[in-house]
């Protein structure tokens, strides 16, 4: 006989990393185009962790994939968590730098169709919701938040 602790399972969930490269109070944002997931809207450069990766690792790599700077990790601050309750749950990483090596170019044409600085203080309307309350976050020094509802 199986107890109710036998069945109980653990969540699993998708971790991703997003990382906000900030220049004189602007964030860089891009368009999201072909992915089947927000298409239209503003984001970050993001992706998942891979296997045997920090999240630090993960934020150098996805933002070199994307645009094609690179970043040295003693430049590169843990921001935030958010564990977010949408479509999927999942837990996000959110990273800032400020310095960098390279000019952001748009490494990723078929997935994005636009990179944007844009102020802090007023992004676009269609920038991504859990990515403008990140962002919200940060600027009052909030570490944490729950997004969403299942």
């Amino acid at each position: 006989m199986t107890s109710a602790l036998d069945k109980q399972m653990h969540a699993k969930l998708p971790v991703a990393v997003h990382i906000f490269l900030l220049r004189d109070e602007k964030v860089l944002l891009l368009r999201r185009q072909n992915t089947g997931y927000e298409d239209g809207n503003y984001g970050v450069p993001a992706g998942h962790l891979d296997g045997n990766e920090t999240v630090i690792e993960a934020a150098i790599r996805e933002v070199r994939e994307e645009v094609g700077v690179s970043i040295d990790a003693e430049h590169l601050k843990v921001v935030g968590i958010m564990h977010r309750l949408s479509q999927e749950e999942r837990i996000d990483f959110f990273c800032a730098v400020t310095a960098w090596f390279g000019t952001p170019t748009n490494r990723e044409p078929g997935k994005c169709d636009q990179l944007l600085w844009s102020s802090v203080n007023t992004l676009p309307q269609n920038t991504i919701p859990y990515i403008r309350k990140a962002l919200e976050n940060t600027a009052q020094n909030m570490w944490f938040e729950e997004f969403g509802s299942p």
